[in-house]
């Protein structure tokens, strides 16, 4: 029998999604607690590689165990919830098709990064705190450079083992917001204090998000041009581009699938 689960994470606490040796992983913290329940060992597979710190909601994953075993969906949910460390919560477990493959059946995937500007200590733990002023237009130009399919291996962490380094990018903005503990309690602040990218693709290499995001702060910053983009990406070179941005400000935040 497959299940599918639809999780969040606070990464913090985590060497990222993918199990490594001497390093706690979402994925194996899950697996241990599954195998745990089943009496047997019980692999899972997700979504997609986050790595350290990074957070994730609405991640889904599969698993699968024997059909004898008397575990119904909602149940499974409770007790992996039970058994789970505070900072991964099981939001739905559910009973899918055999042939379904949370990683190859994913249509996009999207991620989220937060930056904010003014001192704030509720923000600081899920958010990149920028010292210097932004021309969010500017990025916004530099980041329609990114739509499309390309090899993006200048954005990508050396050493990547993947088999390609092409993807298509189909969302790529700057937006402010303001976030929940502003406008629930008043807290102050000035418009344009927080803003978020967004960026969709069919599949991102690794490291590729926080990459991007810190080559897009040079071109915010006034130290390239928007342009600029469109020839790292014609270069492929990693050394060329911006310094990656921490990770704790990323976000997996969802996953479209084919059915």
């Amino acid at each position: 029998m497959r299940y599918s689960i639809r999780l969040s994470y606070d990464g913090s606490a985590f060497c990222g999604w993918q199990i490594q040796n001497n390093a706690v992983s979402v994925q194996g913290t899950i697996e241990t607690a599954l195998s745990t329940l089943m009496g047997q060992a019980v692999s899972i597979t997700g979504a997609g590689r986050t790595d350290t710190s990074v957070n994730a909601i609405n991640y889904i994953a599969h698993f699968e165990i024997p059909s004898g075993l008397p575990f119904e969906a909602e149940r499974l949910c409770y007790k992996l919830n039970a058994m789970l460390p505070k900072e991964i919560v099981i939001d739905e477990v559910c009973l899918t098709d055999d042939g379904f493959h949370a990683r190859f059946d994913a249509k996009s995937r999207e991620y989220c990064y937060f930056v904010h500007f003014r001192k704030d200590p509720f923000a600081e733990k899920f958010s990149y705190r920028m010292r210097y002023p932004l021309d969010v237009d500017a990025m916004n130009r530099a980041a329609a450079l990114l739509l499309g399919e390309h090899d993006f291996s200048c954005f990508e962490k050396v050493g990547g083992n993947n088999a390609t380094s092409i993807c298509e990018i189909t969302h790529a903005c700057w937006s402010t917001y303001v976030p929940d503990h502003v406008t629930l309690m008043g807290a102050p602040y000035s418009e344009g204090d927080y803003i978020v990218f967004r960026i969709r693709a069919n599949r991102f290499l690794r490291n590729m998000v926080r990459a991007i995001v810190g080559s897009l702060i040079e071109v915010g910053r006034g130290k390239k041009s928007p342009l600029w983009i469109s020839e790292l990406i014609e270069s492929g070179s990693r050394s060329e581009a911006g310094q990656s941005v921490p990770g704790n400000a990323l976000f997996f935040c969802g996953a479209e699938y084919k059915d």
